[in-house]
């Protein structure tokens, strides 16, 4: 089977809202990150070596996965890495932006052996593959990467969003907490919690519906979007903790004089840190001792 060369780039991800509640099939916001991408190259050093090395592994899952292996074309990677081909990518790890993503997204646009039209059915076989590196997987982040646009998606379908869908006084910020994230664990730690009748309860009642109306009101700005926004904040206090770090713990607080929220990235427990506000120059100066990358 003879593939093409591909230059276009595979773009990080950023998931706006919904990083828990998709795991309960509700809606979730996604949005591409241009700032960071990853790109199949030819090279031999250090990082093409490293890359190889990580995508052979991922085709070792992929053999001996009775669907998967017959969705990829696992003999062409393994003889175009020999060619010297490997994924370039400066997404960085443990960040919630989507390194296995686009590696799982890289993968199915250079070596899918059919192609998928539906979203949801593409989400779930992308889920399949990224379990690789979790343990389990929605499919989201690869979707994003994949599709490369911002969307809407719940258990329903997939709603692709204009690239100036967010109002546009609202500006937001990736906090460097400069530690790694481990999804595995924290996504476990919730689903354990899951288990509680009252946790689950507060999340159903309270939490999904003040993230469904975030999502409705980004659109909007303004008191509409930072109220929702600073409950939001609450919430995520009171039902994941153990996913803020403890350097930034003091942000998630919603006594400012300013628009200004924060809500945890990925699964949150270091990485980035998203932060909202329509006054840049006062979120700088209460970020300022934060390295702060503004979208």
């Amino acid at each position: 089977m003879e593939h093409q060369e591909y230059n276009n780039l595979i773009y990080s991800k950023i998931i706006l809202f919904g990083e828990y509640s998709m795991i309960l099939d509700s809606k979730a916001l996604m949005f591409p990150f241009r700032r960071f991408f990853a790109q199949w190259r030819y090279g031999n050093d250090k990082v093409a070596d490293s890359s190889r090395k990580s995508i052979l592994s991922l085709v070792e899952y992929l053999e001996n996965d009775a669907e998967l292996r017959e969705l990829i074309d696992t003999k062409t990677i393994k003889y175009d890495l020999g060619q010297g081909l490997y994924l370039f990518s400066n997404i960085p790890s443990g960040y919630g932006l989507g390194s296995s993503g686009a590696l799982v997204a890289a993968l199915w646009q250079r070596y899918a052996t059919k192609t998928i039209e539906d979203f949801l059915e593409l989400k779930r076989v992308f889920g399949r593959m990224e379990s690789f590196f979790h343990g389990s997987s929605s499919g989201i982040d690869p979707l994003q990467c994949y599709i490369g646009k911002p969307f809407v998606i719940n258990s329903d379908g997939l709603h692709v969003l204009p690239d100036d869908f967010i109002n546009s006084g609202i500006e937001i910020g990736l906090i460097d907490t400069k530690a790694k994230s481990e999804t595995g664990p924290l996504v476990r730690h919730f689903r354990e919690m899951l288990g509680n009748a009252a946790y689950k309860n507060s999340f159903e009642s309270e939490y999904l519906p003040c993230l469904n109306r975030c999502m409705e009101t980004i659109s909007q700005g303004g008191n509409a979007f930072f109220d929702c926004l600073n409950r939001l904040t609450v919430l995520q206090n009171e039902l994941f903790e153990p996913m803020i770090t403890l350097d930034t713990r003091h942000l998630f607080d919603t006594q400012h004089d300013f628009h200004f929220g924060v809500k945890i990235l990925g699964s949150g427990g270091g990485g980035f840190v998203l932060c909202f506000t329509d006054d840049k120059k006062m979120a700088s100066n209460l970020l300022s001792g934060f390295d702060v990358i503004w979208l």
